[in-house]
């Protein structure tokens, strides 16, 4: 089984539902066998917290259930998963400078979300201080990628 680790800035927004939306899809699909996904955040804001209201509720308006409690990226998750995805370039520098500190993870690659993204890359636009549009944007952003993401998944596996 290959495990995927989202990770974004406080691990209530966009990492949870990147989480959720690659593990509808992968049940939908039936390679749940195969893969498993969990998220965590770069700072310890957000520890045993829910995730954000809005990122439920977008969810919800798209039939994905999520059960996530925010917790914080360890260097030990580079052990433990085999793809470690950043939600931006900042998260993707907290999470290697992590790594750099710790024997065995400081050669881990942490690629970007929108690396998948078959639309457009940069970062995934962190919608916390906005409104809900900007949930739903991250959203459709997440969906897309993540489809591509299994897509290369799949076919390394073959």
């Amino acid at each position: 089984m290959k495990k995927i680790l989202f990770v974004c800035l406080g691990n209530i927004c966009r990492s949870p539902m990147a989480e959720a939306i690659f593990n509808h899809h992968i049940k939908e699909k039936g390679l749940y066998s195969k893969y498993e996904a969990d998220s965590a955040g770069t700072s310890d804001y957000h520890i045993g917290d829910l995730p954000d209201a809005r990122t439920i509720q977008v969810l919800r308006e798209n039939e994905i259930s999520i059960d996530h409690r925010g917790q914080q990226f360890e260097a030990k998750h580079a052990l433990e998963f085999d793809y470690l995805i950043a939600m931006d370039t900042n998260n993707q520098s907290e999470m290697l400078k992590t790594l750099s500190l710790e024997s065995g993870t400081e050669n881990r690659n942490v690629d970007l979300m929108r690396d998948y993204d078959p639309i457009s890359k940069g970062d995934v636009p962190d919608p916390y201080y906005g409104g809900k549009d900007g949930f739903k944007n991250v959203y459709q952003i997440l969906d897309r990628s993540i489809e591509s993401l299994i897509h290369a998944l799949e076919r390394k596996s073959n």
